[in-house]
């Protein structure tokens, strides 16, 4: 009726290894969630300054740098609710916050004001922001328990067990 504790499959090793990263990603959940309620608090507060910025005398450098920068914490906030939901990083709103960023610095510098080299690295800064934008649709996704390496790694167990069995039966 009962198991013995020999014949269980799990050791006790094992056993306080998965509580241990279970309880570490419940303290990592906590983080997250704070972080995300301290973002939306800050947002709220950026909205309020942003509707104080659009009465007269009206700045409108100001209000664009003002609106660059809250979509850029909508971005993070997005960011930040995609890690709970499926425990990963989304490369692709992490490189969306990073082009927003660098275009927000340039816009609320100047172009015309800033310094060449600057701009120079801020445009191939862009540049690969923008091949990595591109390239995260060919890469495969990792995120649903798929583990590419091991995927491979079975088909090709798989093609090789064949391999042998064909030899076999000839």
């Amino acid at each position: 009726m009962y198991k013995s504790v020999d014949e269980n499959p799990l050791s006790q090793y094992e056993t306080n290894r998965i509580r241990i990263v279970r309880t570490l990603e419940l303290i990592q959940d906590i983080i997250i969630i704070s972080l995300c309620m301290g973002l939306f608090s800050f947002m709220v507060i950026q909205v309020r300054d942003m509707f104080l910025s659009l009465l007269p005398p009206l700045d409108f450098h100001l209000v664009t740098a003002d609106i660059l920068f809250l979509l850029i914490l909508v971005e993070l906030f997005r960011l930040l609710i995609i890690y709970l939901q499926e425990q990963r990083i989304s490369i692709g709103v992490a490189v969306e916050v990073s082009i927003v960023s660098a275009l927000r610095e340039v816009i609320v510098k100047g172009v015309l004001e800033t310094n060449w080299s600057q701009v120079l690295a801020t445009c191939a800064f862009l540049l690969v922001l923008g091949i990595l934008l591109v390239l995260r649709v060919w890469l495969p996704p990792t995120f649903d328990g798929i583990d590419p390496e091991h995927e491979i790694s079975k088909r090709y167990k798989e093609r090789h067990q064949a391999e042998i069995s064909q030899s076999n039966g000839r």
